[in-house]
């Protein structure tokens, strides 16, 4: 990346760090986003997913004492900028934790309740990017939520005909995210299953092919040991052989004459 890009990164640190979670802000995010090539692009956004991802941590740990009006400021801050920068793990990630908060505290806070909308368009996002254990995560949360409604606890015919067929696609959705997870979880087993299989199958193999290995470094040191025995025995027979040629020159005359009186006789 160029050093000018490097500035603006740097820039866009310090007003995350300045706690500046406005418009002006994401658009200046947005304008990094612009780039003449596809590589420099992928460049950019992966520094901006990586600044972001690091800088949100940060924020929401320091954020544990706001008011909760603070916090979803702070989270729909990060949930908007994930999105543009194409994360769709972290930005589904803050909506889950957003919409839970949420929930949780309307009890409390009414206008803080999260509608049957809401948890549909949440769901169909999870499920449609494959993440398939918080979509079925969020289902049971909002079925438990929607069907806290009064009319539907005691079997009224007043029941919205829109609250119904929200509450109808989130359950065809919760079992299709949890078909997902169950096959998912079989194809692990089943590869781990495998990988078991070949591991021991390739495990005599290993054995037959250590001890081949074995035996013939054996045979061959054996062999070196032998030659290098029989080496060493020539080495001292020629030694002694010199010595005697060196301290009786006329011991081979004297072999060959005693060899030519016994053929006379």
């Amino acid at each position: 990346m160029s050093h000018s890009v490097d500035e603006q990164l740097s820039f866009l640190r310090s007003l995350i760090q300045a706690r500046s979670f406005c418009d002006s802000t994401l658009r200046f995010l947005e304008s990094l986003l612009v780039s003449k090539d596809v590589k420099s692009l992928i460049e950019v956004r992966s520094s901006l997913t990586h600044l972001l991802r690091s800088e949100s941590l940060s924020v929401i740990r320091s954020i544990a004492a706001k008011t909760v009006h603070d916090k979803l400021l702070v989270l729909d801050f990060f949930v908007r900028a994930f999105s543009l920068v194409g994360d769709q793990q972290s930005c589904l990630a803050l909506r889950y934790e957003a919409l839970v908060m949420r929930e949780h505290k309307s009890a409390s806070c009414q206008w803080l309740q999260v509608s049957p909308a809401e948890w549909l368009s949440f769901v169909e996002n999870a499920v449609h990017n494959g993440f398939h254990a918080v979509a079925e995560k969020a289902c049971e949360i909002a079925l438990s939520c929607l069907g806290n409604n009064d009319d539907l606890k005691h079997g009224r015919d007043t029941v919205p005909e829109n609250l119904k067929a929200v509450i109808s696609e989130i359950t065809r959705l919760r079992n299709c995210a949890m078909a997902s997870v169950a096959s998912r979880s079989v194809q692990v087993q089943t590869a781990e299953y495998l990988k078991r299989k070949t591991t021991e199958r390739q495990k005599p193999d290993l054995i037959y092919t250590e001890k081949r290995c074995l035996a013939s470094t054996s045979f061959r040191n054996g062999i070196k040991r032998q030659n290098i025995r029989k080496l060493r025995e020539h080495q001292s027979l020629q030694q002694i052989s010199s010595e005697l040629n060196g301290r009786h020159p006329n011991l081979r005359l004297n072999d060959q004459f005693n060899c030519d009186f016994f053929s006379l006789n």
